[in-house]
């Protein structure tokens, strides 16, 4: 087994095709696959899926990976400590639910590196994926909610993928709408106040289970509805047709317009904000301070 077949490895699983990676390592796509093919061959399992629509990990891949990232962790440390140049760059990857406080904190640690090159990521994405993406190492740390509707059925997910949830916070629940609104006249809201207005919520893809939702009492009627697939059109068509949503009310003001607010809303209800992560994983919650 050599270094350079974990890198190898490495890039197939950030990219999820061979062709892609073969590319980006300025490799032929014949020579990446038989180094990958002799790094199974030598030890003993079969590490990649190959498909018409790309590869991903088997389960002894994704072992596999979990001892390589470490192993590619040392090579990191030892070239920074003994060569005047990091040949890797720093990298890092983030996915969560449609949180602006979670963009916020990201931003904050951008501007502590300490470094000329780096390569994060952070995905605003539907639930599932972000499962998927700590499952197959796309994601080092996942950001979601959870609240006694989901608890249960979540936890479990998180057993069966070995994911470990810690706890950043617990908020009341509060409804999100544009500075225009009549609601923004009150402390407080209740549901029937919500009734005549349109009720905004992110999509979940095909996996559009009531458990998976972003935001609370998902499985209440409502007279309108609107699902979108992003942050942004969120908030414009609370602004555009005083629509809602209910979340956190966390609010991130450097980062947003104050054409939003936040209303606390009277349910019986939290809901505790948390990060995920690969319970193989070594990492500190402190270093993920929201």
């Amino acid at each position: 087994m050599r270094i350079k077949q974990l890198l190898y490895l490495e890039t197939i699983v950030k990219t999820g095709s061979i062709n892609e990676a073969a590319k980006e390592l300025y490799l032929t796509q014949p020579s990446l696959s038989k180094a990958i093919s002799e790094l199974e061959q030598e030890m003993g399992i079969q590490i990649l899926l190959r498909s018409k629509l790309g590869v991903s990990l088997t389960n002894d891949g994704r072992e596999f990976m979990i001892y390589a990232r470490q192993v590619l962790d040392q090579v990191n440390l030892l070239e920074d400590r003994y060569e005047k140049t990091t040949v890797r760059n720093k990298a890092f990857s983030v996915s969560a639910q449609h949180y602006a406080f979670v963009v916020h904190a990201f931003v904050e640690l951008i501007k502590t590196l300490d470094a000329d090159e780096y390569q994060y990521t952070l995905r605003e994405t539907e639930t599932e994926n972000i499962l998927s993406d700590l499952r197959s190492f796309k994601s080092e740390i996942g950001i979601l909610y959870l609240n006694n509707f989901n608890k249960q059925v979540l936890q479990k997910l998180f057993k069966e993928e070995n994911l470990v949830f810690t706890p950043l916070f617990t908020a009341s629940p509060h409804v999100f709408v544009g500075r225009q609104n009549p609601l923004t006249k009150k402390k407080e809201v209740t549901l029937d106040d919500l009734v005549d207005y349109p009720y905004l919520s992110y999509e979940q893809g095909e996996s559009n289970s009531f458990y998976f939702s972003e935001e609370i009492l998902s499985t209440l009627d409502r007279k309108k509805s609107i699902k979108v697939s992003d942050r942004a059109t969120i908030f414009n068509l609370m602004v555009g047709l005083n629509g809602y949503t209910i979340s956190s009310g966390i609010i991130s003001n450097k980062l947003n317009d104050d054409k939003i607010v936040a209303i606390p809303l009277a349910v019986d209800d939290s809901i505790t904000l948390g990060w995920l992560k690969h319970e193989q994983l070594d990492y500190q919650a402190s270093a993920l301070s929201i």
